[in-house]
């Protein structure tokens, strides 16, 4: 059956690069679990205090914005101080994660012109690297997309929906890290906007975003096969 070819074969990851994979895997966890406690922070402000505070301001480490404005009243500055020192936890850990991915590991030659894709910066980067790798186990770019999730699975037959694959065997890491450079891109690189707005005025915006991230993806992969901006 493997002379054949009809028997697939399951690629095993690196034994000693696995455990500088999961600790970068680590990140999105913490990364949600901070976003959400932000959420939530700027809600008891908002409740409490008629107030509404800037992201950045929020989540900044070296200025406690936040205690100040909720003094005065215990039940509310108990709540916001907890959040706040959880939210400031999270960042040191997330900052020691990013440093130490950062100084043990190095962006290879194909992953280094990633960098260049709008919305891709070095942590994406060295993600993307990190959950692709090796790049040339993926034959063709339908292959690559389909891996990180983002073509269809339906199987139709005379223009009806006969069923639909398993979406979910792929690499959800690698999902995540297109979708999130798709989302950085349209918000602060204008090209990316336009494309996004074009696509959205078609259609629902979660298609949208798919169609960009998927964008996005077939011009990493070409980027990293033939090392071209």
């Amino acid at each position: 059956m493997l002379r054949l070819k009809i028997l697939p074969e399951g690629y095993i990851y690196p034994e000693e690069q696995r455990p500088l994979r999961d600790l970068l895997r680590k990140r999105g966890p913490l990364a949600r679990l901070k976003t959400l406690l932000t959420l939530s922070l700027q809600n008891i402000l908002a409740r409490n205090m008629g107030t509404k505070m800037n992201t950045n301001r929020t989540k900044a480490l070296t200025t406690d914005h936040v205690t100040p404005l909720l003094a005065g009243n215990d039940d509310p500055t108990l709540a916001g101080k907890m959040s706040k020192d959880a939210i400031d936890s999270l960042s040191r850990q997330i900052i020691a994660i990013e440093r130490a991915v950062e100084r043990k590991l190095s962006l290879r030659k194909a992953y280094d012109l990633l960098l260049s894709l709008p919305g891709v910066g070095r942590v994406l980067a060295l993600t993307i690297m990190m959950e692709t790798a090796p790049f040339d186990r993926l034959p063709g770019v339908g292959n690559y997309v389909s891996y990180r999730r983002k073509v269809p699975v339906a199987r139709f037959s005379n223009e009806k929906k006969k069923r639909t694959g398993n979406r979910k065997n792929s690499n959800k890491y690698l999902s995540w890290a297109y979708a999130e450079a798709a989302e950085l891109a349209r918000r602060f690189d204008p090209e990316s906007r336009a494309y996004y707005d074009q696509k959205r005025r078609r259609t629902n915006e979660p298609i949208a975003c798919n169609a960009f991230a998927n964008k996005l993806s077939r011009a990493a992969y070409y980027i990293m096969r033939d090392g071209v901006l």
